[in-house]
């Protein structure tokens, strides 16, 4: 089945559909880079590398239990490329949509006082989350 075609001289471009959990998987992953990217390019910012060296955390003074919180904030998305393909369909519907309105939730409470490159980010990321969200509500039904 063939969802749109494109003539361009002579040839005819096929678009097959995409399966929506490759699409979530995908969303995911583009939110992933978002992250990181965001979070490194936030080391540009002057005295963070100095701050870092002092013992400075993402969530106060560095020490394992807020690392591991934020580990694990952080490993969730990574993980969601890959269980959106993987889990049962209905498992993988809510959390698609559980996840991704909670992220984009942390994401807003973190943006007030922000620099332009993290708002920049951080509003990316809210859509990308509310794209996650809308896609997984979305689900094709049965036939």
């Amino acid at each position: 089945m063939q969802r749109n075609t494109t003539t361009s001289g002579t040839s005819r471009l096929a678009d097959p559909p995409i399966p929506r959990r490759l699409q979530l998987s995908a969303m995911w992953a583009s939110l992933t880079f978002c992250y990181l990217y965001g979070d490194y390019f936030g080391l540009y910012k002057p005295g963070k590398l100095e701050r870092m060296l002092e013992g400075a955390g993402p969530m106060g003074p560095a020490s394992q239990g807020p690392l591991l919180v934020v580990a694990l904030l952080l490993a969730v998305p990574g993980l969601m490329v890959l269980l959106s393909l993987l889990l049962p369909v209905r498992i993988a519907r809510w959390l698609n949509i559980g996840l991704a309105l909670f992220y984009a939730a942390f994401v807003a409470i973190t943006m007030p006082g922000a620099w332009w490159f993290y708002l920049a980010y951080s509003s990316i990321e809210i859509v990308l989350c509310g794209f996650i969200a809308w896609f997984a509500w979305r689900w094709p039904l049965l036939e």
